[in-house]
């Protein structure tokens, strides 16, 4: 990477708050080798932080990110491509599909800004936040058809648990241009906002005052739903309910309840 850091990540430490943008404006935010880096190794750290109540994933400038750079990866030779797509002995995914993934095991909730272009990739990155705040003039596609390919970072995890198989898969077969209003009607935006990151910094700020490891445990719950049957996925309730029963947050809840007091809730270990 020679001009700028493709990735910026802040953090609001009053409001234990992390700010992840996607830097490349100039390239409406367009997924080159080190954007993909980049979001990887944010991912990473943020995953390990017990300090970070709740994230936020945004692109700098007018638009969240138009996809994979193919004339980036075109210039850069076969070899680019090819180190995208494999996957290391016992890995559960490869680097294009990390950077989509690695935000489902941030144990913070992780909440995406999508406004101007959210394209192919681009989309499936932010199909795998936990929620997603979308601009009403926000133009949304699954749109790797047009290159003759299918989507491929994550999106039978995202996508096919989101909408219908019939709805995913005209999207997919169509490529069609989509905006926030219809977004949310498929089930693919969480709300439509003027402002998606103003909305997604104040909505992390009201998760980041709750309980983290009760928003944790949530998570972890509704992230394995997918896989489990009903015994599974009601003995995996029990667990997690039990491991927050009695804590020294849970109980800080219910004091601060009575007291009517703002809760002072400990980071996870």
């Amino acid at each position: 990477m020679s001009e700028q850091a493709r990735v910026l990540t802040t953090f609001d430490a009053d409001r234990q708050v992390a700010h992840v943008q996607l830097n490349r404006p100039e390239k409406r935010n367009g997924l080159d080798l080190a954007m993909f880096e980049g979001l990887i190794a944010a991912g990473e750290a943020l995953r390990a932080r017990a300090d970070v109540r709740a994230v936020v994933l945004s692109g700098v400038g007018p638009s969240f990110s138009a996809g994979l750079d193919f004339v980036s990866f075109m210039a850069s030779g076969p070899e680019t491509m090819q180190r995208l797509l494999e996957r290391p002995d016992g890995r559960l995914d490869n680097m294009a599909q990390r950077i989509a993934w690695v935000w489902t095991e941030v144990p913070a909730p992780v909440i995406a800004a999508v406004q101007g272009h959210a394209y192919g990739g681009g989309l499936q990155l932010a199909l795998a936040a936990d929620i997603r705040l979308v601009a009403p003039d926000a133009k949304l596609s699954v749109m790797e058809i047009k290159w003759g390919l299918i989507p491929d970072m994550t999106i039978s995890r995202t996508l096919a648990q989101l909408v219908r198989p019939d709805v995913a898969k005209e999207l997919t077969w169509t490529g069609r241009v989509f905006d926030g209003h219809e977004a949310l009607r498929l089930g693919l935006a969480t709300r439509v906002t003027e402002d998606p990151v103003a909305a997604a910094l104040e909505l992390a700020g009201q998760i980041a005052e709750k309980s983290p490891t009760a928003i944790r445990n949530g998570k972890r719950l509704y992230n394995a739903l997918p896989d489990l049957d009903a015994r599974a996925a009601l003995a995996l309730e029990t667990s997690l309910q039990l491991e927050l029963l009695g804590s020294a947050n849970q109980v800080e809840a219910v004091q601060a309840n009575f007291e009517r007091r703002p809760a002072k809730y400990r980071d996870p270990e």
